[in-house]
């Protein structure tokens, strides 16, 4: 079951940006209605994902998928079908006001195409550059869960988890066959990849097969983990990176502003936690509203106590600008870092 530290205070914050974050991340695809498509029209008898069929995974190597994609620059640079895995955990695509359900309907296909045109495309793609990448499907809370005492809807919360922690299972059983593993989330997926990290991990044999934990979008405690530790560099292994994006000043005052613990930041710039101005010509490129469209340089980054700080990011339009919080950023802003930053891992890790 989840606990009040570090569940609450993470949602909360972007909760009335996330609608208008992924209306955005969506709008380049929001043309074509690919709920109609045969992969959306399944049903579940139980209610309940069955990870032995591909319809449960919102990306997986045996199918083709949006995960699959690379922006139009570099497609010339894809290793597919590496002998490293990536389980990515997507953030919260269950965001609608009239929408009454505190978890989504596993065999929802308006809301599982939703989540494969916008955060499969634009975040977990970010995993594939020579990983074979994994994404479950499952019955995540809404994002109203967030405005409510945590006790009245945990049990929505351990619903979710229940999912993630099965399709997890069902991989290492089926799929995993002692690849190393990359654990990469944003977001409410976070929360999920967070409590997955310590019951299968930490303090576990597995923890020797863990390259590095992308978990980002939501505050982790520097102290969260026992044994899996912050990556000290580019090049470490077997521990963790987080952070939160935030315009250059602001200071979000209802729950960063009253946070009391350390949080864990890394700038994804250095890979360090350095907290020196880091100047943009270090950022590789994002991928924003275009996904075939590569912008480098597009903004600078430092450590201010528990997020990271940017420059407005320089891209045509600017439609991030209105917003200090970068939320939906976290991965995009910095994607071919990430993209960079995955393959140096990786590398280490074979050379351990």
């Amino acid at each position: 079951m989840y606990k009040k530290t570090f569940l609450r205070g993470s949602h909360l914050q972007l909760c009335l940006l996330i609608t208008v974050c992924f209306v955005v991340i969506c709008s380049s695809c929001s043309k074509k209605n690919y709920s109609t498509g045969a992969e959306y029209l399944f049903k579940s008898a139980d209610k309940k994902p069955n990870y032995a069929d591909l319809h449960y995974w919102a990306a997986h190597p045996w199918k083709k998928d949006p995960s699959d994609s690379v922006p139009k620059p570099i497609r010339n640079f894809i290793v597919e079908d590496s002998t490293v895995d990536v389980f990515f955990i997507h953030p919260t695509t269950l965001t609608a006001n009239k929408d009454k359900r505190w978890n989504a309907d596993i065999d929802d296909a308006t809301l599982n195409a939703k989540t494969d045109y916008s955060t499969i495309l634009y975040q977990a793609s970010a995993f594939n550059k020579q990983c074979r990448v994994f994404a479950p499907r499952y019955r995540q809370v809404h994002i109203r869960a967030y405005y409510v005492p945590l006790k009245s809807v945990i049990t929505y919360f351990d619903t979710a988890y229940e999912d993630v922690k099965n399709a997890f299972e069902y991989y290492l059983k089926n799929y995993n066959n002692g690849h190393p593993i990359i654990i990469a989330s944003h977001s409410q997926g976070t929360t999920h990849a967070a409590h997955l990290l310590k019951d299968f991990f930490e303090n576990k044999p597995l923890q020797n097969k863990l390259v590095c934990a992308y978990i980002l979008g939501m505050p982790i405690a520097e102290n969260y983990f026992s044994t899996i530790s912050m990556c000290k560099d580019s090049s470490a292994t077997g521990c963790f990176v987080s952070w939160r994006t935030y315009h250059r000043g602001y200071v979000e005052p209802l729950f960063v502003a009253k946070e009391e613990f350390k949080a864990a930041i890394i700038n994804p710039l250095t890979w360090t936690m350095d907290t020196a101005l880091v100047s943009s010509n270090k950022n590789m490129g994002g991928v924003m509203l275009k996904f075939n469209k590569i912008i480098p340089n597009v903004v600078n980054s430092n450590i201010h106590h528990n997020v990271l700080w940017t420059s407005k990011p320089n891209v045509f339009g600017k439609f991030l600008y209105t917003q200090k919080n970068y939320h939906v950023g976290d991965i995009n802003l910095f994607y071919m870092n990430i993209r960079q930053n995955v393959k140096t891992r990786i590398d280490a890790f074979w050379k351990l």
